[in-house]
């Protein structure tokens, strides 16, 4: 895999997709990584960085798809072409491509690393649930996806034939999907202020062992992990 770096990089564009802004910077020197590998964002003024997955990666750019849920997402969310912002990755360990028979699933802004999965791996179909059809939105970034809006599920939707998923969403429906494919590859989600394994803030325990997933993670297989509670928002609390 790519070794990450850390470059000050430009915004290219940004552009509302339904709910979320898709965020575009210039690459440099920066390499996309493989799907589902993550990149810290760190605005000016904030001591603590976001992770957000590779959304798309377009020739000379690379774009993260966000949803302005706190104060920092807010201002990504708001800046403008030609400013700056530090950008450290590829980091992680992303989802195996070389798989036959791919589907891919996604959940709410869990369809953050699928695009570019989908690029990657010609166009595989994809189902993705959302809340509302505003968030759906979002699907036009994926090809081939099947859409559903709850209350329909995505589990739902799982065809019954064998296939090889890759699945990011929100924990409950990581679990759901755990349980109809037990080998998925499943991007797991918490709360991080380094990306590289220092700080333990990532960690959660797997299969009885405590796994930072910014290093052993976010894509893991097998039983699902036992993820911290979250009360209101982190990103609140982080600032």
């Amino acid at each position: 895999m790519p070794a990450p770096r850390r470059e000050r990089r430009k915004v290219a564009g940004s552009e509302r997709v339904g709910v979320y802004t898709l965020l575009r910077f210039e690459r440099g020197g920066l390499d996309a990584g493989i799907p589902g590998q993550f990149f810290m964002l760190e605005l000016p003024g904030h001591v603590v960085p976001r992770p957000f997955s590779i959304c798309l990666a377009p020739k000379g750019e690379l774009g993260f798809l966000i949803d302005p849920v706190g104060p920092v997402t807010r201002e990504l969310c708001e800046l403008e072409r030609g400013q700056e912002v530090s950008v450290f990755g590829p980091l992680g360990n992303g989802f195996r491509t070389d798989v036959d028979r791919p589907l891919l699933v996604g959940g709410g802004i869990g369809v953050a690393p699928l695009p570019y999965a989908s690029q990657l791996m010609g166009k595989p179909p994809a189902i993705l649930g959302f809340r509302t059809r505003h968030h759906a939105e979002a699907a036009k970034l994926v090809p081939k996806a099947e859409v559903c809006i709850e209350p329909t599920l995505v589990t739902e939707l799982i065809p019954a034939v064998p296939m090889n998923v890759l699945a990011c969403g929100p924990e409950p429906m990581l679990h759901a999907v755990h349980a109809l494919v037990p080998d998925a590859q499943l991007a797991w989600e918490a709360p991080m202020a380094c990306g590289f394994g220092a700080c333990y803030g990532c960690v959660v325990e797997f299969e009885s062992k405590s796994v930072r997933l910014c290093v052993e993670g976010p894509i893991l297989n097998g039983r699902p992990p036992v993820l911290p509670v979250l009360n209101g928002s982190e990103e609140e609390k982080a600032e």
